[in-house]
């Protein structure tokens, strides 16, 4: 079971691996030329954040980093969707934020299907909003797969393997 800093390394590891992939695949059809110099250096920091978040997220389920980090941007958005009136969607949000504590720690949060349910949202919603470029969310759902399989792998659930115990000498 990796920590705090070892689910980061991680995530970077990997993201740096996806990002080669994206890059390789823009390069092809030469899609980058689409994208002002704004877009490339926004967008693949976007992506390294996205993909940072998801490699904590697993976590939200017990006392850590990423509990404390999703937390806190929950309380904050309940508080704009209340001060805005927007009552419904601000009981939504705490109902969602609440269901990762019900559970047990390494529960369902540790599970390959949460991986893909999760960040689907990035997917999903840019679909149903700009239905002129339905996959305009797939580098970003990508982005927090890549990231919450770095936390599965970094905590032996997709390989499992034997840690080392140091010995003091």
């Amino acid at each position: 079971m990796a920590t705090y800093r070892g689910h980061i390394a991680g995530a970077s590891v990997f993201y740096g691996l996806y990002l080669g992939l994206l890059v390789f695949v823009f390069m092809v059809d030469a899609a980058y030329a689409r994208f002002s110099t704004l877009e490339l250096v926004a967008y693949p920091l976007a992506l390294f954040g996205l993909c940072l978040m998801f490699g904590l997220w697993p976590d939200v389920d017990t006392n850590s980093v990423g509990q404390n980090l999703f937390y806190t941007i929950f309380f904050l958005a309940d508080v704009v969707l209340i001060a805005t009136k927007n009552f419904e969607e601000a009981a939504y949000l705490g109902l969602f934020a609440i269901l990762p504590v019900l559970g047990k720690h390494r529960g369902w949060t540790h599970t390959w299907w949460a991986m893909l349910l999760i960040p689907s949202p990035l997917l999903l919603l840019p679909y149903l909003f700009f239905p002129e470029r339905p996959l305009s969310g797939l580098p970003f759902y990508g982005a927090a797969v890549v990231g919450y399989f770095s936390h599965l792998f970094m905590d032996g659930l997709i390989i499992p393997f034997k840690r080392r115990r140091r010995v003091a000498r």
